[in-house]
């Protein structure tokens, strides 16, 4: 017996040991002007373990929290925005985000209903000479580990609109993601947190938050 039990310790010891650390972190923007930003709070943990398992990724398994004018915006290869209003960027803050973008990260917008009216104008402030623009469902975002050709899935209906995936291009590459009219980050949370969606529109949700992070780590 106690053989069996030293050897089962010895074997978790050099499981845990062997285990790597975890590769990067990614995190959910606390953004200024009385908004939501701490919203869906089950959504970037469920991503996180969905990546980890079917992308192999190593994303710590916790999300961080980042403020804008942080330093610590720039070690994030990944950061995820949602809320549904009242949004406001100092210029502090949209100078950092846009060093932050222009330096090679990555920014997914998720409007929860109601953000679109604020972001949009906060966004001119980081980009005066961009436009958000619609990307083609022929876009690579929308085909990676997982096809949409359709584009974004539909989460929530809201308003009835059609899902639309916007982007930020600058210098050729895209460095902010906007999902509208969608509610992806809706579709990450535990199932049954909203008992109108089903298992198959959580696991679209999933599987296009993948592909958002599986772009975002590889696009040149």
């Amino acid at each position: 017996m106690l053989k069996h039990l030293l050897l089962s310790l010895a074997l978790l010891f050099t499981l845990t040991a062997a285990a790597p650390a975890p590769s990067f972190r990614i995190a959910k923007l606390h953004y200024g002007g009385g908004g939501d930003w701490y919203a869906n709070k089950t959504s970037l943990p469920n991503l996180i373990s969905f990546c980890n398992q079917t992308l192999k990724t190593n994303i710590a398994p916790d999300e961080a929290t980042v403020e804008l004018d942080a330093p610590e915006l720039l070690t994030y290869p990944f950061v995820h925005m949602t809320g549904h209003g009242n949004v406001s960027f100092t210029a502090a803050e949209a100078k950092n985000l846009r060093q932050y973008l222009v330096g090679g990260g990555f920014l997914h917008i998720d409007d929860n209903y109601g953000l679109d009216k604020f972001i949009r104008p906060e966004m001119k402030k980081v980009f005066p000479e961009l436009e958000f623009v619609e990307l083609p469902y022929s876009h690579p975002i929308y085909h990676q580990k997982y096809q949409f050709p359709k584009g974004l899935p539909k989460v929530h209906e809201h308003d009835g609109k059609r899902a639309q995936g916007f982007g930020l291009i600058y210098k050729g590459r895209l460095v902010c993601f906007y999902s509208y009219e969608c509610d992806l980050g809706n579709g990450w949370e535990d199932v049954g947190t909203y008992p109108e969606d089903s298992p198959a529109v959580h696991e679209a949700a999933l599987r296009m938050g993948a592909n958002l992070v599986s772009y975002a780590l590889t696009q040149d």
